[in-house]
């Protein structure tokens, strides 16, 4: 059974106690409660339609609990990982666009493809390259980030979607005074109500009753208010023209696709028949590559026509007297005019025709049921484009998940694996995008929920899956009413706990570099969204160049006999030297980088010292050394050798004396010259220093007599 279970580690569950599915069941279904209305917010952060949350919640978590190291870890739609969605998506298609949909999907099957060979090749501490104050920085950043996303919901405003998020946050608070009153009020009340219950009584679930009550108000109120109307009925001749090339470049977005699909199979049969010349394959490539182009410019087109209509907010005087509706320009309505009392906006340009929203947004028509099993749709130029940001939400994933894995097995004093924990997030991730889900990991809140409501092995994640299951195949009409606004808090909510400015402050004092890693990777991280894989891989080189500058000039001390008998700093205890010998301690690895830095430090000592004839190099700081550092031991060994000065080693690590071994090194210094510890070093040093002076005797007299009053001098 060990055996099988290192593959199927659920095993480790089974025989099944009654206790324990009795705990997990009620931990499951408490779960499920924050999960469902979390999930659809999430999926909402990542620019996706709210359901496609509940896709995520459902397979991705049991697979994960399946296959993972961990009892409690609730996998799921999480904010971090939904924000670095929409990022990574952004610049390639429009928000909830079927392309969009795509994309996110292929990209949960790219992170988990990528967590799965990191786990079977036990490769988990790849991660540790996303060092701790990096992830600091990077949290703090996308908090923020991810609050201000969600404030166009939250006012019932647009907008846009550009390559500088400080600037579409900007659009938005320029339209703070055409802010929907009721949205506004929806959400703030929804955010009020679920902080007071998260404070005040913990135990019941805040989200869940927030969501319920506000779904239950949209409908009483009619929240929602959706019209329809044609390009011919605005007034604005401006905005009528915008509309009407978003119109046209729709048309022309609709007949390349077409043209590209029968030119790409066009292409495929004439791959397949060896008849056909070169000349016409090439051809064709050429023209399906300028068709791409083609509509890749069109469809950027489109996005920013879109996101300029969106801006405008219209008055409607209604058809009458046969004639047709009129769209005003909010106050530019003729006194004569009578309007219908709702402010809309355009929501969608089809065909001529406009979807029109003169209310709160609501999620809207929820398909019942299971999400559609089907193939992830592969695109290898795609998969290129689409590399550095499933990386970055592999190792930001996962080290979410373990460190939350940890934390909870350090209470209930299991054992987690992170390489397990790896394959099963990958296994999650993987089986997710071929049930509609986008990338999930382990999430903070839910996995505390789960620990608390007395988890006791992954079923209670299985009892999650089947509920939220139960929810998409019967509850889904329930929440059709649900407003957008409150899904805004439900995020708002979530993020909040994440800001944690402390925790930088604490990396600063800690260590200064692991501060301003941290603080450059926020700073970063807040320029480049939304592009938010570029902040945390500025922060990451930073961190690792960083280290590498403090590698490159370890410590380095000269050494002196203390009133204890023991070798300590010379500077900082105000300590004597020998005339007669040099103890030197180097306090790092020896590697290409710093060789440079230990031999001038070394050659330093000793023309600052030229009586000495004997240099002890005290080892036990030096954990590794390359054949760069090699080489330059051999060069000062000799070089000393030839002025007549001994080089000796004490305290050298298995792992350096096999290095020399093999080079040869350990020969040429000679054993004699190698010793187990400082002590019997100088013992040998001594003995060499009265061999050739023996006037030397009363002075080592005077050490040992001083070595244990004032030790004023070594020899």
């Amino acid at each position: 059974m060990d055996q099988f279970a290192r593959f199927l580690p659920f095993l480790r569950w089974f025989p099944l106690r009654g206790e324990h599915v009795k705990a997990d069941l009620i931990a499951g279904i408490t779960v499920a409660l924050v999960l469902i209305p979390q999930s659809m917010a999430y999926a909402q952060l990542a620019g996706l339609p709210p359901y496609y949350g509940l896709y995520a919640a459902f397979l991705p978590g049991i697979i994960a609990a399946l296959w993972g190291s961990s009892a409690q870890l609730a996998t799921g739609p999480v904010a971090v990982v939904s924000l670095l969605t929409a990022s990574a998506l952004a610049p390639l298609a429009a928000s909830g666009s079927s392309q969009f949909i795509a994309l996110a999907i292929l990209l949960a099957l790219m992170v988990g493809i990528i967590q799965l060979v990191l786990g079977i090749f036990k490769l988990g501490v790849v991660v540790n390259f996303l060092s701790h104050p990096v992830i600091i920085g990077f949290t703090n950043a996308a908090a923020i980030i991810i609050g201000l996303s969600q404030l166009n919901k939250l006012f019932g405003v647009s907008m846009g979607r550009s390559e500088h998020f400080i600037q579409d946050i900007w659009g938005v608070l320029q339209q703070i005074g055409d802010t929907h009153i009721p949205t506004l009020l929806i959400g703030i009340s929804a955010f009020a109500l679920m902080w007071g219950m998260k404070k005040f009584t913990p135990k019941l679930p805040g989200v869940l009753i927030a969501v319920a009550l506000t779904t239950v108000v949209s409908w009483a109120i009619g929240f929602e208010h959706n019209g329809k109307g044609k390009i011919e009925e605005i007034m604005d001749a401006e905005v009528k023209t915008l509309a009407n090339t978003f119109s046209q470049t729709e048309a022309r977005i609709d007949e390349l696709n077409v043209n590209l699909s029968t030119k790409s199979t066009e292409l495929k049969q004439h791959s397949k028949d060896p008849a056909r010349s070169s000349q016409h394959i090439a051809a064709l490539k050429y023209e399906i590559e300028l068709l791409g182009l083609e509509l890749k410019d069109a469809e950027a087109e489109n996005r920013k026509l879109a996101r300029s209509m969106r801006k405008f907010i219209f008055e409607q005087v209604p058809a009458a007297d046969g004639q047709s509706a009129k769209l005003y320009l909010a106050g530019q309505v003729p006194q004569a005019e009578k309007t219908d009392g709702y402010r809309w906006r355009i929501k969608k340009v089809s065909k001529g025709e406009l979807m029109l929203v003169g209310g709160g947004e609501v999620v809207g028509s929820i398909p019942a049921g299971l999400p559609q099993i089907d193939m992830p749709k592969f695109s290898w130029d795609m998969m290129v484009t689409l590399f550095s940001g499933a990386l970055v939400i592999s190792l930001v994933g996962f080290m979410e998940a373990i460190s939350i894995a940890k934390a909870m097995a350090a209470k209930t004093r299991d054992r987690i694996d992170p390489n397990q924990e790896l394959i099963g997030q990958g296994f999650a991730n993987i089986v997710g995008s071929f049930s509609q889900s986008f990338p999930v990991s382990g999430s903070f809140s839910r996995s505390a929920v789960n620990l608390n409501a007395g988890a006791r092995t992954g079923m209670s994640s299985v009892f999650t899956g089947v509920l939220v299951l139960l929810a998409l195949m019967f509850l889904t009409p329930l929440l059709y009413h649900l407003p957008q606004a409150v899904l805004a808090a439900v995020i708002m909510l979530a993020v909040v706990g994440l800001i944690n400015f402390k925790a930088i402050g604490h990396a600063w004092h800690t260590h200064k570099h692991d501060g301003i890693a941290s603080v450059v990777t926020f700073v970063a991280t807040l320029a480049f969204a939304p592009h938010l894989d570029n902040g945390i891989m500025v922060g990451a080189g930073l961190a690792i160049l960083l280290y590498l500058y403090r590698t490159m000039t370890p410590r380095v001390a000269i050494l002196g006999r203390y009133h204890d008998g023991t070798l300590r700093d010379v500077k900082v205890h105000n300590l004597p030297v020998s005339e007669n010998v040099i103890a030197m301690r180097y306090d790092g690895s020896l590697y290409f980088a710093n060789v440079s830095y230990f031999e001038d430090t070394i050659l330093e000592a000793v023309a600052d010292n030229p009586r000495a004839r004997h240099l002890l190099i005290v080892s036990n700081g030096i954990n590794q050394l390359d054949a760069s550092g090699d080489e330059v031991i051999h060069h000062i060994v000799e070089r000393l050798r030839s002025n007549g000065v001994r080089v000796v080693f004490s305290g050298l690590k298995k792992q350096v004396i096999d290095v020399m071994h093999h080079s040869g090194l350990y020969d040429y210094i000679g054993q004699e010259n190698i010793f187990a510890d400082e002590d019997l070093a100088l013992s040998s040093i001594y003995a060499e220093v009265l061999k050739a002076d023996p006037n030397a005797q009363c002075r080592l007299l005077k050490h040992h007599a001083a070595g244990s009053a004032d030790g004023m001098t070594w020899l």
